[in-house]
């Protein structure tokens, strides 16, 4: 059995139930003259204590038709109080006594608890107020009933709208929480995407600078090699080599963000930088001016990666230039120079078709972080040069790049 029959059937039960214990409740407080019973009941009070259980019972609707269950207990109500005064077919043993049933206190909660738009509320309170002027009988003046009226219908809408107050408050708690737990997965998601996306930048950068100067490698010896086996060799792979810088370049891209916890060497591994581009046949002069302690090691790995970019687009673009790599380390700035001369020979087209042509603008976006700026572009020799200026100093508690 499904949840929704089962659901429907409890509520019926609940409902079966209250209302037969407002039937019992009302019989037996009208009997033992609680009510408006008469010392001696005649056959329209039998006939009317019948109505006043079928009034009652009526509350097995207080869910689905709640301003019907109001309107039956208050013509009820109506009527029986008409009865008694001004047409006297009814005297009451106590004269004192509400005439309403009991069952009008539940009534009464209904209207505002179980229809929650506005217009239903409007109607709802309508429908209460006429409620409230029967069961006082607020034709027939009397402190005391009119008091006790107006508390038995005032109790139970006063109940209903602290119910719903604290059921919308539920709610809004519920839906904040989920609405957290929703945000928690998509920053979280987010994190493993710009985690995926600096490894992916990292890994291109790392992998592009080593198989760059791997393909320089096999084409100079290529060059040199004095048997066709291992000129054979070497060609085979400087072209394995440039196919996966392609293949690295399609699959992977650049896909850069500021990292944390960076293994990037700093301005230390300038040097290194410098004599794997000689070692391969790219001379490069590193000038150093300064203290390298005044660079941060923020600063100093974004200076790492511009060289390193240079100097891999060196090799790519023009072969056979000549490098000057220049590095004023100040107290207030480190400034960053890489120019290349006009190359002697024409760029291979398969080693110069593996980039991706974003580097410059990815390491813009690097020197912007640490609040750099970065110029690269044509030299007037015919070369190319690559210019940073970067502050001496940023926080790596602040910015990681």
């Amino acid at each position: 059995m499904s949840d929704g029959p089962w659901r429907r059937r409890h509520c019926l039960a609940i409902n079966v139930a209250i209302a037969v214990f407002f039937v019992l409740l009302d019989t037996g407080a009208t009997l033992v003259g609680a009510s408006w019973w008469p010392a001696r009941p005649g056959t329209l009070a039998w006939v009317m204590l019948g109505l006043q259980a079928l009034a009652c019972f009526s509350l097995v609707a207080r869910r689905r038709a709640p301003l019907a269950v109001v309107a039956v207990l208050g013509a009820y109500s109506l009527v029986l109080t008409l009865l008694i005064s001004p047409l006297g077919a009814l005297t009451p043993a106590h004269d004192w006594n509400v005439w309403a049933p009991y069952a009008t206190v539940l009534a009464a909660y209904g209207p505002l608890f179980y229809r929650r738009d506005q217009r239903s509320r409007r109607t709802a309170l309508i429908a209460l107020a006429v409620f409230t002027l029967i069961v006082a009988g607020v034709w027939q003046p009397s402190p005391e009933i009119i008091t006790i009226g107006v508390l038995r219908t005032a109790v139970g809408p006063l109940l209903a709208l602290y119910f719903d107050a604290r059921r919308r408050l539920v709610q809004a708690l519920t839906e904040r929480a989920e609405r957290a737990e929703r945000e928690r997965h998509l920053l979280a998601e987010q994190a493993r995407t710009e985690e995926r996306a600096r490894l992916a930048g990292e890994m291109h950068d790392v992998v592009t600078h080593r198989v760059s100067l791997m393909v320089l490698q096999a084409g100079a010896l290529r060059m040199t090699a004095t048997d066709e086996v291992t000129r054979q060799a070497a060609e085979e792979l400087r072209a394995a080599g440039c196919q996966a810088l392609d293949e690295l370049r399609d699959l992977v891209g650049i896909l850069r963000t500021a990292p944390e916890g960076d293994e990037t060497p700093s301005v230390a591994g300038l040097a290194a930088l410098v004599a794997e581009s000689a070692a391969v046949g790219t001379p490069v002069e590193l000038v150093e001016e300064g203290d390298r302690a005044l660079a941060s090691p923020v600063v100093g790995r974004t200076a790492y990666r511009i060289v390193r970019e240079a100097l891999t687009n060196v090799r790519k673009h023009a072969p056979g230039a000549r490098v000057t790599v220049r590095v004023e380390y100040g107290e207030a700035q480190v400034r960053l120079a890489v120019h290349n001369t006009r190359p002697t020979s024409a760029a291979g087209s398969a080693l110069a078709g593996t980039g991706s042509g974003l580097g410059i603008a990815n390491l813009r976006q690097r020197v912007e972080l640490v609040h750099g700026t970065l110029r690269a572009g044509p030299a007037p020799d015919g070369g190319f040069r690559v210019e940073a200026t970067l502050p001496a100093y940023v926080p790596t508690a602040e910015l990681a790049v």
